[in-house]
C-alpha cells in the first residue's frame, strides 16, 4: 500500500476536527510514530497553541531524546523539557506489575503542571487502538488524571498512523516502534540505574550493528535478545554474534540468548496474560 485509503483519509479528518475543538494542548511527546504523528496533525490545526513536552528519564535513551528535539526544531514546535526522577517514584523500582499506572501518573503530573504553566488547556498523549490489545496499566492514569488519547479517540491503527505519517511527509512513519527501557525487565526484578544503563547499551550496539527492530529483555544476568525472524541469519553470523557476546559481557550480562519466537510487543506480559485467561 502506498497511498493511505478513503477510510484513512477519513480518520485523519474526524482527528483534525476533533482537535480543532480543543483551543490549545500540551502534548506528551516521546519522539516515536505515534506521538509525533499526533504532534505534526495538532501543530498543524492549533499552530501556535501547541507545545510539545518530552519527559526526561533514566529510561528513555539519550538518541531518542536527540531525536525528539530534531523533529519540533524541523517543525517549529515548541519544546520543553520535563525532568523525571523516575527511580525515587513510589513502586517505580520495585517493579510491580503496575508499575507503569506509577509512573505515568507522575510524569503527567508534571506535564500537568508544566501545561498550567503556559496556559494549555489540555494535555494530549498518542495511545491508538492498538494498544487495548495489551496489558497497560499506564492507561488508568492516563484516564484518572483527565489525559485525552486522540488517536484512539478517532480510531487510528499503528497501520494507520504509519500509513498517515507517510502521507504527511513525516520521516518517522518507519521509525521502529520503541518502548520505554524499564519494560525490559521481569516484574518484581528491582529496576537500578544501572540495570537501565546495561540495556541501553545493549539496545544502542544492535542499533549501531543495523538492525531495525529489537528488544534486549533482561532476566536476571541473562539477556534475552528479539529480533525480527527474517534477521535471525545475521546474528548468528560469527562476527556479529562474537561482537554481541563480548560487549554484552562487558555491560554486565553474564549470558546472551536469541529468542527463537522473534520481536513481538509485550512479550514480558506473555505469562500474565496467560494466567488471566486460565
Amino acid at each position: 500500500m502506498t497511498h493511505p485509503t478513503n477510510i484513512q483519509l477519513q480518520k485523519l479528518a474526524d482527528l483534525r476536527n476533533y482537535i480543532k475543538q480543543l483551543n490549545s494542548a500540551a502534548v506528551a511527546f516521546s519522539g516515536g510514530v505515534d506521538s509525533s504523528f499526533l504532534l505534526k496533525v495538532v501543530a498543524d490545526v492549533l499552530r501556535e497553541n501547541v507545545i510539545a513536552v518530552t519527559a526526561i528519564l533514566p529510561s528513555f535513551p539519550s538518541r531518542e531524546f536527540t531525536e525528539a528535539a530534531s523533529f519540533c526544531q524541523e517543525h517549529g514546535i515548541r519544546h520543553l523539557l520535563c525532568e523525571v526522577q523516575q527511580l525515587a517514584i513510589e513502586g517505580f523500582v520495585q517493579n510491580p506489575q503496575d508499575r507503569c499506572y506509577h509512573c505515568k501518573k507522575e510524569i503527567f503530573r508534571q506535564i500537568q503542571t508544566i501545561a498550567d504553566e503556559n496556559k494549555m488547556e489540555h494535555i494530549l498523549e498518542g495511545s491508538n487502538t492498538d494498544d487495548d490489545g495489551d496489558y497497560r496499566p499506564g492507561m488508568l492514569a492516563v484516564a484518572e488524571l483527565g489525559i485525552i488519547s486522540p488517536l484512539k479517540v478517532c480510531g487510528l491503527s499503528k497501520t494507520d498512523i504509519r500509513m498517515l505519517s507517510k502521507y504527511l511527509g513525516l520521516s518517522t512513519w518507519e521509525k521502529p516502534s520503541f518502548a520505554c527501557l524499564a519494560s525490559r525487565f521481569v516484574y518484581g526484578e528491582r529496576i537500578t540505574e544501572e540495570k537501565l544503563s546495561m540495556v541501553d547499551g545493549a539496545e544502542q550496539l544492535l542499533f549501531d550493528l543495523g538492525f531495525r527492530q529489537f528488544r534486549v529483555r533482561v532476566h536476571g544476568k541473562l539477556a534475552r535478545i528479539e529480533v525480527e525472524p527474517e534477521e535471525f541469519a545475521r546474528m548468528i553470523q560469527q562476527e556479529v554474534r562474537v561482537e554481541i557476546t563480548e560487549k554484552f559481557r562487558e555491560y554486565g550480562f553474564t549470558y546472551v540468548a536469541l529468542d527463537l519466537a522473534g520481536y513481538r510487543t509485550g512479550s514480558m506480559n506473555e505469562e500474565l496474560l496467560q494466567e488471566r485467561k486460565l
